[in-house]
């Protein structure tokens, strides 16, 4: 028989696979509920901002000066003040995490502020378990501080006391560092895996399941038009469940979108080119749904949450483990998913994190090809 390209047979292999979908719930389940659940709980639940901190505020001197400081520190937008009289008293809550830091204003803190013009000094006693945030309440502790001593020289119509260099920061793109301005469009990369390796990866084990690969391999179809016609309902899948996130990240996480729709059109489909390849390698080398399913997120869910640099910075990493994120397709991804987002269309970075997914996309499928033709020989 002929395995030239035939139209007809072409869509008719389509519309079977597209019923297919249809009639899976778990497909519509994976597609579109999850991808919710993530962005929901990457909006709201997950949050690497770091205001309103918990602190306890030892006051331990009932002065003006000291008074008005322990206001400064309620009034401050970085902390949530638990206020007590004694260190002791707030050491059982640092132990056991209630709170992140103590800042103690000593007993001569009033008298200080009056032989100093109001530099006197206080302690900050952090939480070195998480240093991160050890780093922030300390450094935050003391900036209020300082800008307290300011204000009140002020007042006194005196030179406010002698600082040190002071430096404004300027955050391009995201001034208020929020953190879902980055989690958002990350979380959006984490669904476009989920649905490119994860359903894929399932759709020639299902065939060899349910015992209808039998009857595809009586039939004139070639290897590629067979490949293609499971990948394209999944690729408008992909592109359909990124869209919905897309909208969601803009109109209800109120993610700034500066980029341009043709920009993330592009983007969105040079990864699901190596998402679906490698979908389909795994679907091709396995024949049972469970192991492809398992492979899949081995392979595939878990390298581009933990490797791609969206939760972890990939400089941050070992050496030995950021080579290795050079394997990992959504590595690519993730640089000009936020940037499109929060930055703009810079075809500069994007241009060579899609040539290398393409690169991946192909070395995959010509896998795939090889892996399906073996099993079908």
């Amino acid at each position: 028989m002929s395995t030239a390209f035939n139209p007809r047979r072409f869509r008719a292999m389509l519309v079977k696979e597209s019923l297919q979908i249809l009639r899976d719930p778990s497909t519509f389940l994976i597609a579109f509920v999850l991808p919710l659940l993530l962005l929901f709980l990457f909006g709201y639940g997950v949050s690497l901002d770091t205001t309103r901190t918990r602190v306890g505020l030892a006051l331990q001197d009932s002065s003006a000066p000291a008074l008005s400081l322990a206001a400064a520190y309620r009034n401050s937008r970085w902390f949530e003040v638990k206020e007590a009289r004694d260190v002791h008293t707030l050491k059982d809550d640092l132990v056991a995490g209630r709170v992140r830091g103590i800042i103690v204003i000593p007993p001569d803190f009033g008298e200080k502020v009056a032989r100093t013009r109001g530099n006197a000094a206080i302690q900050v006693v952090t939480d070195g378990a998480l240093p991160n945030t050890a780093g922030f309440v300390a450094a935050y502790a003391e900036g209020v501080r300082a800008n307290w001593a300011i204000a009140q020289a002020a007042e006194r119509g005196t030179r406010p006391p002698v600082q040190p260099i002071r430096i404004e920061g300027r955050f391009w793109f995201n001034p208020e560092l929020a953190s879902r301005y980055f989690l958002v469009p990350g979380a959006i990369a984490i669904v476009m895996t989920m649905i490119g390796t994860l359903l894929t990866a399932l759709v020639v084990a299902r065939e060899w399941e349910r015992g209808t690969m039998e009857a595809i391999m009586a039939t004139p179809i070639g290897m590629g038009e067979f490949l293609a016609t499971k990948v394209i309902p999944y690729f408008l899948l992909g592109l359909g469940s990124m869209t919905l996130c897309t909208l969601l990240a803009i109109f209800v996480f109120g993610v700034p979108f500066r980029g341009s729709p043709l920009a993330l059109l592009v983007i969105a489909s040079a990864f699901l080119v190596p998402a679906l390849g490698q979908g389909l390698l795994i679907s091709a080398a396995t024949k049972n749904q469970f192991v492809a399913s398992q492979v899949a997120l081995i392979t595939g869910f878990l390298p581009s949450m933990l490797l791609s640099g969206f939760l972890f910075e990939i400089s941050s990493m070992p050496t030995w483990i950021q080579y290795l994120t050079y394997a990992v397709p959504a590595r690519y991804l993730i640089p000009p998913l936020q940037t499109v987002f929060v930055a703009g269309d810079i075809w500069s970075l994007f241009l060579p994190n899609i040539a290398a997914m393409l690169g991946f996309g192909l070395l995959f499928f010509t896998l795939a090809v090889r892996a399906t033709r073996r099993r079908i020989a």
